[in-house]
């Protein structure tokens, strides 16, 4: 508290009174209580300032907090899903799609890998739990059914050995095979490990809207013939 400063003025008697400079007189006998004091020293402005400025504070960090539980940003850092997603770009992820919905082929997720899950990839689904997927001169064959992809990618050259996706696992590649490191390198992708599926990008402006995410449809494939 700052200490009151008083300055001697003379009275109708002669006397020396005491006027303090920063309190308030009292109408009674000139004298400032010390509840009125402390009035003064009080600030009902400054308070309400610090309490809108508080609650601004508070409200901005639960609906961060709350938006960052929703959903996520992130940059992808490599080559590997080309053409469809550049090296450079920003995406949103919906962190909530899996815990109110279903995995399908096609969806492009995000994810911590698994040997290293500081490390975030971003790759497409190709098959489901009790999938069987195997690629044939460079095809893609799921459940024995020969599957024409409905989204760009660079095909592999070479066969990929059958697999069937085992219960809590997925079957990821990335849209440029040559350029990926996926299912086929480091094993099926335990679903533990999702973050999310790819919502929205947002940087660069050319490439801002909506990720699509065309199923593989299976109805329509065609049965390979003995």
């Amino acid at each position: 508290m700052e200490r009151v400063h008083e300055t001697p003025i003379r009275g109708a008697n002669g006397m020396a009174a005491a006027v303090p400079t920063g309190g308030v007189r009292s109408e009674g006998d000139g004298h400032v209580s010390p509840d009125e004091e402390r009035r003064d020293d009080d600030d009902p402005g400054l308070k309400s300032l610090l309490g809108e400025t508080l609650e601004t504070v508070v409200l901005a960090i639960l609906i961060f907090l709350v938006i960052r539980s929703l959903v996520q940003n992130y940059r992808i850092e490599v080559q590997a899903m080309e053409t469809n997603f550049q090296h450079g770009q920003y995406l949103l992820v919906n962190k909530l799609a899996y815990r109110l919905g279903e995995y399908r082929r096609g969806d492009v997720i995000v994810f911590h890998y698994p040997n290293n899950p500081s490390q975030d990839y971003i790759k497409r689904v190709i098959g489901l739990p009790g999938d069987t997927v195997e690629f044939r001169d460079g095809v893609l064959i799921v459940n024995g059914l020969t599957i024409e992809e409905p989204y760009d990618q660079v095909p592999i050259a070479r066969d990929i050995p059958a697999q069937t996706v085992a219960p809590g696992f997925l079957y990821v590649l990335g849209d440029n095979r040559p350029a990926s490191s996926d299912t086929r390198t480091w094993g099926q992708l335990s679903q533990e490990f999702v973050i999310g599926k790819a919502w929205l990008a947002i940087w660069p402006v050319e490439k801002a809207g909506v990720v699509e995410h065309p199923a593989i449809d299976i109805g329509s494939a065609v049965e390979l013939t003995p």
